[in-house]
């Protein structure tokens, strides 16, 4: 395919790789958070570029909803198997059952709020220094205020105004105990540079990112997928329609695309043609003009 700039993609991956060997360097258990997603999927091919022939030092963390789409659960393990590597699976289910959260009801339930509560008990219980995130600046204006070292106090909590400055790449991972950070090595990538690398290094990838059939319903102009806990109003009609994610996350709040792009390349033209931005189908983000950056001040992500 033509039309990508391959040392542009390259320098990309030359800063992650530089930004991943620093967390190896500086923390103590560092770990991966890994959605199933693209975006964490990249980060952790470059992490074992970054320490080939060894493998990756440190574990993979994925926080389960208990309402993640089967492929993606698929996908996770088999990665695992293929290439050796760690994922420690910390459940909503658990946080729910332990009564340090009250799961939501209604037509707009979603559990992906109370995946905070969840994924700070799993960095005390793990004591883990840094958590790698594969926020990007250009998903959400709240991430676009992120350092690639965010400082997160002894609650978990980001403080925007209270981030440090990194000035010719030098990284200030000084912390007091109970404090951690999060960090994030495609900071300075976008969507379509994730694509674009995605088939350039020719990277596995969830066949959900790819148009299949699907049952789906329409709320509010976002197309959902149906499934056992979704509750349906009464104008809302099951339907079977060509889709694929443009973003994985909870089902209850991933929104799906119309489409008929069957390939990487099909994936990159449909990515450069359209006006939507790529969290623009996130029904979660559609509760508050700031429900990103509250959830993100609590400790979210």
């Amino acid at each position: 395919m033509d039309g990508y700039n391959i040392n542009h993609l390259r320098e990309l991956e030359s800063e992650s790789i530089f930004v991943i060997r620093e967390v190896a360097s500086q923390f103590e258990k560092p770990a991966l958070l890994f959605s199933g997603g693209k975006d964490s999927i990249v980060m952790y091919h470059l992490a074992r570029k970054a320490f080939w022939p060894a493998r990756v030092p440190f574990p993979l963390l994925h926080i389960d909803t208990g309402h993640n789409f089967t492929e993606t659960l698929e996908f996770r393990d088999d990665l695992m198997k293929r290439t050796g590597g760690t994922c420690i699976v910390k459940y909503v289910q658990d946080t729910i059952d332990q009564g340090k959260v009250v799961e939501e009801t209604g037509y707009n339930a979603s559990r992906n709020v109370l995946q905070t509560v969840t994924l700070l008990d799993a960095v005390e219980e793990l004591k883990i220094g840094a958590a790698l995130g594969g926020g990007r600046r250009d998903e959400e204006k709240a991430r676009a205020k992120e350092r690639f070292f965010s400082h997160r106090d002894e609650f978990g909590q980001w403080d925007p105004k209270n981030q440090r400055p990194e000035l010719w790449n030098i990284f200030n991972g000084q912390k007091k105990m109970g404090e951690h950070f999060r960090v994030f090595p495609l900071s300075n990538w976008t969507e379509m540079d994730i694509w674009q690398y995605i088939y350039m290094d020719n990277v596995d990838i969830p066949r959900l990112y790819f148009t299949h059939k699907r049952e789906v319903f329409n709320r509010d102009g976002v197309w959902l997928a149906n499934a056992p806990f979704m509750k349906l109003k009464k104008n809302e009609n099951v339907e079977v329609k060509d889709v694929r994610c443009r973003t994985i996350g909870d089902i209850t709040c991933t929104g799906l695309t119309l489409s008929r792009a069957n390939t990487l390349e099909d994936i990159i033209k449909e990515t450069a043609a359209t006006r939507i931005t790529e969290r623009g189908g996130r029904y979660d983000d559609k509760r508050s003009e700031a429900a990103m950056e509250d959830r993100k001040k609590e400790g979210y992500f």
